[in-house]
């Protein structure tokens, strides 16, 4: 999905380096005060309202905001806005002439550091600004850990106190069991940071927090309270489902099979089954309630793939002796977790962990 972003200016300065910033972002939109209006402008926006009152309706409109002017101004402007760094925009802070790209608010999950360089590329000699303490210490910024891959967090609200362990080099041991490897770039790891053979490992003394990169529910009250868990986008359900099959009845089923093989619904991928030309629309409306993409197969590509419970009543109605299995294997490419599991009178559900 593209960001929605927005420029700023209030000085005939400013709005010239908005009208660069365009040149390089046509897809961004600009704002400029209607006194310097000018028909050849690439502004976008002349607005005739105070400032503070644009830079309200401005502020949940959009993904980013760079403000071309003081960046006093600028805290002043937004602090009754700021909420929490989970849904505050981006907002960058350029001065007058064009030396500084300044991160200001929601450096890492907003974005506003990586923006801040990009926009600093545009002119010659102006430095982006970066205060983040994992950026400055080109350690591991665990808000964004997996961003690139969709990971998601779990529990939020760990973030502050590891990333605080992590900027201060207190040993933090890190235990992986699904999702993608190359999570971190730069060789070697961070001094203070290991790597865990076992979540169990996480639970010794000599950690002082740690990072979980598992598809798995997590229990243990210890690891709970001192890790950040991260939920990689790891299994594929398969789905053998009637044309009549209700939402309620495929959400219950999923929940049940993923609770009962210990597994995490935050790392569902998407969704299989088999192609009818249509998507039965309860599995239509659970797969748009929860954001999950469903992928459907011909009955030949699901028939050819080997399946431990094969099906004689399946393959006379649908011509295959596997949909849930099969399916779950094929958009995977991976192994079969959690064998068919049968929920009368109309579903099936099977899981596969996606291999990397």
């Amino acid at each position: 999905m593209t960001e929605k972003r927005a420029i700023v200016a209030i000085t005939k300065r400013g709005i010239e380096i908005a009208g660069r910033i365009r040149d390089k972002m046509p897809e961004i939109e600009a704002y400029a005060p209607i006194k310097f209006e000018n028909p050849s402008s690439r502004i976008t926006n002349w607005f005739k309202e105070p400032t503070s009152q644009l830079i309200s309706s401005l502020f949940n409109r959009y993904d980013a905001l760079i403000f071309i002017f003081s960046l006093g101004a600028v805290i002043r402007l937004i602090a009754p806005l700021v909420r929490d760094k989970k849904t505050d925009p981006a907002v960058i802070v350029i001065d007058d002439g064009a030396n500084f790209a300044i991160s200001t608010l929601s450096g890492h999950l907003g974005g506003a550091n990586s923006l801040a360089r990009l926009v600093s590329t545009f002119f010659d000699n102006c430095r982006p600004i970066i205060t983040t303490a994992a950026d400055v210490n080109e350690t591991i910024a665990v808000d964004l850990l997996g961003q690139e891959f969709s990971w998601t967090i779990e529990n939020f609200d760990n973030v502050t106190k590891v990333s605080a362990m992590m900027v201060n080099e207190e040993r933090i041991g890190v235990y992986q069991d699904a999702g993608e490897k190359n999570w971190w770039q730069k060789k070697p790891l961070p001094s203070n940071v290991e790597i865990v053979g076992s979540v169990e490992d996480l639970k010794t003394s000599r950690f002082k927090g740690a990072i979980v990169i598992s598809d798995k529910l997590i229990h243990d009250p210890l690891i709970l309270e001192r890790s950040v868990i991260f939920r990689p986008k790891s299994l594929v359900v398969g789905l053998g489902v009637h044309s009549d099959t209700k939402m309620e009845t495929i959400e219950n089923g999923i929940r049940s099979a993923l609770l009962k093989h210990g597994l995490s619904f935050g790392s569902v991928r998407n969704l299989t089954s088999i192609n009818r030309g249509a998507v039965v629309q309860g599995l239509r409306q659970f797969s748009e309630q929860n954001k999950l993409p469903v992928e459907v197969y011909d009955r030949h590509i699901l028939d050819s793939i080997a399946v431990p419970n094969p099906s004689a009543t399946v393959k006379k109605f649908e011509g295959t002796s596997s949909v849930s299995e099969a399916s779950s294997i094929i958009g995977s490419k991976g192994e079969l977790i959690v064998p068919k599991q049968k929920y009368p009178p109309d579903l099936t559900v099977a899981i596969a962990r996606v291999e990397y």
